[in-house]
């Protein structure tokens, strides 16, 4: 069974949303690192033969993709999502400890 993985949207990307260490930005981010951590793990446990579909910006279509290129791109992600967690669990307890 061929798998379509959606492309990464703007407004998955990091950064997008201000910084200021809010709650629902972090649990926003949160989500997205569960969510990254799936698409890693499915890619990651594809048959090499397997197709990995990669679904055009804003549209309905899929454009065949490769699987490597897409677990290395998914894990970059992945990646700095994590480290932008971190930064905004660091600003966190840097303001608690002031």
């Amino acid at each position: 069974m061929d798998m379509p993985f959606r492309e990464a949207r703007p407004e998955d990307s990091v950064g997008l949303v201000p910084t200021d260490g809010s709650a629902p930005h972090r649990e926003d981010l949160s989500s997205k690192i569960k969510e990254q951590k799936i698409v890693v793990d499915e890619l990651s446990n594809l048959k090499k033969n397997r197709k990995v579909y990669r679904q055009q910006q804003n549209s309905n279509i899929f454009f065949l993709a490769d699987r490597t290129e897409m677990l290395s791109e998914s894990k970059n992600i992945l990646d700095e999502l994590r480290k932008e967690y971190q930064e905004i669990e660091n600003s966190e307890k840097t303001k608690v400890k002031k």
